[in-house]
């Protein structure tokens, strides 16, 4: 073993070990080294889950773009243990993604259904002005950062958007995470770009929030910019009499006391679950939660409604003063 902790194979390269999170699950190859190459990788996992090679997406190499089959180990930068996360589907399962008759009717029965960790809207509790929550979200303004990823536009209103369930499918398989998102995504994001400073707030840890926006394009598209991102980190637990104790969510003061040009006259915030909306309930807009791609992204128009709605609002003094409850009746 050498000083650094890496060992070195009888030929001079350096063995190397791979832990790759797959579907919950986490898998070791070992004894590769610096002379192998990203493919022999995809095939020692695709012993160990099933899944082709070709099928396979590798995401967490500190290598500028992604590296092809062929890049020897040599040319990215290793560590004596290298965490990757795989995206890929075995045959079975993306045969067994093909939706039967019965799955696009149980599918378009339950899309309407709430979400059974949200909710019911004639049960929000005023707790938006109780002191102890209000507490939680100044210690929230001075602890947490938020860092911008491009610059603010100081003319333009803020639009907040979940990610898990509001434009991504996080719980069915796919190949890419492009099936997974939601219909006309790209476009929604194009088209109330030039309106609004759009800002990312996922309940998941931030190396996720990264990985799954990097993943959909989010993140080099040149018709809009994401400002910035917040994680689980800048969410607070408030107390609901009747709904089981705590329920996180998402204040959006915490965005006010870090960026003082926002406030709740200009910032909507968009999300599939209306417990969000918990501490600023004017400025919530609940979306249908986007589940079942394989079944609905055939007939889901939700963001086009939205794009619509968005850009209607665009001009309104005051954001919060409107009640978003009706936003999607046409």
């Amino acid at each position: 073993m050498s000083a650094s902790g890496v060992e070195a194979s009888s030929g001079g390269d350096v063995v190397l070990t791979f832990k790759v999170k797959w579907q919950g699950k986490e898998y070791t190859v070992e004894h590769l080294h610096t002379g192998s190459r990203v493919g022999e990788l995809k095939e020692c996992l695709s012993d160990l889950t099933g899944v082709q090679p070709h099928r396979q997406k590798l995401i967490g190499f500190k290598h500028k773009g992604v590296p092809s089959d062929d890049t020897l180990f040599s040319a990215i930068k290793h560590q004596p243990v290298n965490k990757l996360m795989m995206v890929g589907s075995r045959e079975d399962d993306i045969a067994a993604a093909a939706p039967t008759q019965e799955q696009v009717e149980a599918a378009s029965s339950s899309a309407d259904d709430e979400d059974v960790f949200d909710i019911p809207e004639d049960e929000m509790a005023p707790v938006h002005k109780q002191a102890m929550f209000l507490d939680k979200i100044s210690r929230r303004v001075e602890q947490y950062d938020i860092k911008l990823v491009n610059p603010l536009r100081d003319d333009r209103k803020l639009l907040v958007l979940d990610i898990d369930c509001t434009f991504f499918d996080h719980r069915s398989k796919a190949t890419t995470a492009q099936e997974l998102a939601r219909p006309h995504l790209q476009e929604f994001l194009t088209t109330v770009y030039p309106l609004y400073n759009i800002a990312i707030w996922s309940a998941t840890g931030m190396k996720w929030v990264q990985t799954k926006l990097q993943e959909l394009g989010m993140l080099s598209n040149p018709a809009y910019s994401i400002s910035f991102m917040l994680d689980e980190l800048a969410m607070i637990s408030v107390y609901i009499e009747g709904q089981g104790g705590l329920l996180n969510t998402k204040p959006l003061g915490v965005i006010w006391g870090k960026l003082k040009q926002f406030s709740q006259k200009n910032t909507v915030l968009v999300d599939d679950l209306r417990r969000n909306f918990l501490m600023n309930p004017r400025n919530g807009i609940k979306i249908k939660a986007f589940k079942h791609a394989h079944v609905n992204r055939a007939t889901d128009r939700e963001l086009l409604k939205l794009t619509k709605y968005l850009v209607s609002l665009a001009s309104c003094d005051d954001l919060s003063a409107i009640s978003h409850r009706h936003w999607d009746r046409e």
